[in-house]
């Protein structure tokens, strides 16, 4: 098997709640390369690994069952910060993009897709978080 093509997956959080810590989540839930969210948009930069079919796999490509592919964000203790009131995880679905997608991404492109920043109790969103628009190739 040769070497499989690595891309970009922008995740943007729009509104995301101001002063606490994000950060992307690996295998082992080890919290990456985590930031402190302000007043602006907050996007993490995910690197995949584009394998045979078009299935994702790398360092944050997690699975459920034979086609389900996700990606932890950690927010709050889990990303790190042990006096955040905050310790949830948003589940980011990787296994719907589009081929097309997957193909510019291997050109060079970044994809990304916003998500929502808040729960219904205004608190940052979490459990298995829908994006608001669907993947895009921005750059």
């Amino acid at each position: 098997m040769g070497l499989r093509p690595t891309v970009t997956l922008r995740l943007t959080i729009e509104n995301p709640v101001s002063g606490v810590t994000y950060s992307l989540q690996d295998g082992k839930s080890t919290p990456v390369n985590a930031v402190v969210a302000t007043d602006l948009p907050l996007s993490l930069d995910v690197p995949v690994r584009v394998g045979p079919e078009s299935k994702l796999t790398g360092e944050f490509v997690r699975r459920e069952g034979p086609e389900r592919r996700f990606i932890y964000i950690a927010i709050g203790a889990q990303a790190g910060d042990e006096g955040s009131p905050w310790s949830r995880r948003a589940k980011i679905d990787v296994h719907d993009i589009a081929d097309q997608h997957l193909d510019e991404a291997i050109q060079g492109k970044v994809l990304e897709c916003r998500l929502p920043g808040r729960a219904n109790d205004d608190g940052p969103a979490c459990g298995t978080v829908r994006p608001l628009n669907k993947w895009i190739v921005i750059k």
